[in-house]
């Protein structure tokens, strides 16, 4: 008998998210490169709150986060009523795209961006609109040039993912402004804390009515496992979004870990030069065998082959040694490799094992 349930249009275009990989057949010592994560892991006062909060698990979580926000808002000098919490910054995009985009409309992304922005459009109805990126780096006249009145919604990521490479304030501010009043520029600022000076897009959301910064917690401050992330808005914007927000979508555990990450500055300024320093020595390393990346600006480096086969013989080889990197064909980019920045012993085993493979000695 044929099912006569059907989904809403526009789900089953979607393609399953597929994250990085975990496990090898036959290493036990994998080092895991394909997902972004600060292999340092959480600061000690994080793990210290995290544990504590074992005593509370039988309680309801704060519905309203005030706690967290009110961190987050100090540590940036923000508002803390114009902050909303996610379930990482991913549920902040599908808010997003719930809210204010669906059946007739358009949400532009671009040619390299972060498979979310597609995929939470799809989910609402809505049709995605690519737009060309030029050598890896957002064009803003491109954007604007794709924008009309059905466009709802901008998504771009600064820096980017996968590429790491990023726009500057000046870019920032024109496409800003290029937008139509009717569209919500939103900027992902996932790896934002990774550029010193830069504040995510903060400055431009507080003077217009329009943008809106998306940040999470997965990355720099090692949370991954406890999916944390958040976004900050003008009041019509941030009224909407908790709306569709479910009332308990952030646990105790998650909440009280979080805002121990943010108060843990000197967590995060190490952390961040570490990744500075190592990042800087991998990517040399690799162009002084013939493998060049793009200047990054994230947590990780996209390392470019001749070829899609050169690229995917080299991870097969990085496999063989028990060192997982991410493909990342599915962006559109084949002949690439994005290798997240380890500690410098890390770093030094993947250089080892590419040169292997481009037969250095």
């Amino acid at each position: 008998m044929t099912s006569k349930i059907t989904p809403q249009p526009g789900i089953m275009d979607i393609s399953l998210y597929v994250g990085g990989a975990s496990h090898v057949d036959g290493h036990e010592n994998v080092l895991k490169l394909s997902s972004n994560e600060n292999l340092s892991g959480p600061s000690e006062a994080v793990m210290k709150a995290f544990s504590l909060s074992a005593h509370e698990l039988f309680k309801y979580p704060s519905t309203d986060h005030a706690s967290l926000r009110a961190a987050i808002a100090e540590a940036h000098s923000l508002d803390a009523d114009r902050i909303v919490c996610g379930v990482g910054s991913d549920e902040i995009i599908t808010f997003l795209c719930q809210s204010f985009a669906g059946p007739g409309d358009e949400v532009i992304h671009t040619e390299h961006g972060f498979s979310m922005y597609k995929i939470s459009t799809l989910a609402a109805g809505a049709t995605p609109v690519e737009v060309a990126e030029r050598d890896r780096v957002v064009d803003v006249d491109a954007i604007l040039a794709a924008c009309n009145e059905k466009t709802k919604l901008v998504f771009i990521a600064n820096p980017a993912n996968p590429t790491g490479t990023m726009i500057g304030p000046a870019d920032l501010e024109k496409l800003a402004d290029g937008v139509p009043e009717h569209t919500i520029l939103v900027l992902d600022g996932a790896y934002a804390e990774f550029v010193h000076g830069y504040d995510g897009g903060a400055s431009l959301v507080e003077s217009r009515h329009n943008v809106v910064m998306t940040r999470t917690f997965s990355k720099l401050y090692a949370l991954g496992g406890l999916r944390i992330g958040w976004g900050y808005a003008p009041r019509a914007i941030i009224d909407v979004l908790n709306r569709v927000r479910g009332p308990f979508n952030l646990s105790g555990p998650a909440l009280v870990a979080a805002e121990a990450a943010i108060k843990d500055v000197v967590y995060a300024e190490r952390a961040v030069a570490d990744n500075t320093r190592n990042r800087a020595w991998l990517a040399e390393a690799l162009a002084e065998i013939g493998v060049p990346s793009d200047a990054s600006c994230a947590n990780f480096i996209l390392a470019r082959f001749a070829s899609e086969a050169e690229a995917n013989a080299c991870d097969d080889h990085l496999k063989s040694q028990g060192i997982l990197v991410r493909r990342v064909a599915g962006y559109k980019l084949p002949n690439c490799l994005r290798i997240t920045i380890g500690d410098e012993a890390a770093c030094r085993r993947v250089a080892h094992a590419v040169g292997q493979f481009k037969g250095v000695k």
